[in-house]
């Protein structure tokens, strides 16, 4: 059953994940990533069609992994940009002084929302990615439980057992939904709900996109995951639905960035240029949320039209300054039960 899902999207990863171990040369990048993997091929694909004479070194993993790997070669840095990157984790490594500032052209048409304040800018927002409840509406009927309508909902002892969610420590989809509830209920509420949440926690995956994965499989009723990913398994046939809690859902900004030092600047310009340019925002419209420019593309099959009006208005410069706090309790209190690392 999971296989029926998940195989497309194992294959795109297989395609699109390439470690190296040194830094590129003219005509080449090697960018930093955390786009989930089948929406990573996309995207490459459609920038190797726009400049096939630069060639793209993808090294591509969960957010919270990237972001350690940069942090460690902070003195010999590796890559030449970032792209599909969360907004909260770029601010963190702007505040180190890692980015090269760069204006793209045509940021001025972007939602200001998603726009570096900073003149010239070092980093720029591309789309958005948003929290949801994946819940299987076959299992829940056979199980006799409820469906979610807010968050505190979650809490229900009915649902022990039932429910898995990202870990904010290696998730970027984990850390938006623990920054979102502190923005929604108040610090001490949150981490209230959290204690609650975790007595039906049945594991933290490391995966934004796993939850959702295995309540299509079957395997559990809830998973804290991602609309996106909710709709397009709902419309491969999954039993499944996304839930948008009527509380509001935190929200990450997906961005792009030049590391300072790069050898080939030149490139990762025009790399940049182009992941602001409306025919990338076409392609990002596709299969993301929201983005960050108004486009023509419709909003893909399922996907929940409540979402961009129950995001909330996140914080991105509180939860980058607070991050470190935050997951240091998250890890004291929860990580017993994140599942093990491959």
């Amino acid at each position: 059953m999971l296989e029926k899902y998940t195989k497309p999207l194992a294959l795109s990863f297989a395609a699109t994940s390439l470690f190296i171990i040194a830094s590129a040369q003219a005509g080449e990048l090697t960018i930093y990533s955390s786009v989930e993997a089948d929406n990573l091929k996309v995207f490459s694909e459609q920038f190797a069609k726009a400049h096939p004479d630069i060639k793209i070194n993808w090294v591509r993993d969960s957010t919270g992994v990237i972001q350690a790997r940069v942090i460690a070669e902070k003195e010999n840095p590796r890559n030449d940009v970032f792209f599909g990157h969360a907004a909260t984790d770029l601010l963190a490594l702007d505040q180190m002084g890692m980015f090269m500032p760069y204006q793209p052209k045509g940021a001025d048409k972007l939602d200001p929302r998603y726009r570096d304040k900073k003149a010239p800018p070092t980093w720029t927002g591309l789309w958005g990615f948003a929290a949801a409840v994946c819940f299987n509406t076959v299992e829940a009927a056979k199980r006799n439980i409820p469906q979610p309508t807010k968050w505190v909902d979650l809490a229900n002892p009915v649902y022990k057992g039932q429910i898995t969610m990202p870990n904010p420590i290696s998730s970027g989809t984990g850390f938006l939904n623990v920054a979102g509830w502190m923005q929604i209920m108040g610090k001490d509420k949150a981490w209230s709900f959290m204690d609650q949440l975790h007595g039906n926690i049945a594991s933290y995956t490391h995966s934004g996109s796993k939850p959702c994965n295995q309540v299509a499989a079957g395997e559990y009723v809830v998973g804290i995951s991602l609309p996106g990913r909710a709709a397009d398994l709902k419309t491969r046939g999954a039993p499944i639905m996304a839930v948008i809690p009527e509380d509001g859902i935190g929200w990450e900004m997906q961005g792009v960035a030049i590391m300072k030092g790069t050898k080939n600047a030149a490139d990762a310009k025009t790399f940049v240029d182009w992941s602001v340019s409306e025919a990338a925002m076409e392609s990002y419209a596709a299969r993301v949320e929201v983005v960050a420019f108004p486009v023509k593309t419709p909003m893909r099959e399922n996907m929940p039209r409540e979402v961009s009006t129950r995001m909330i208005n996140n914080d991105f410069a509180w939860a980058a300054t607070n991050k470190t706090e935050i997951l240091d309790e998250w890890r004291k209190r929860y990580d017993s039960k994140t599942e093990p690392k491959k």
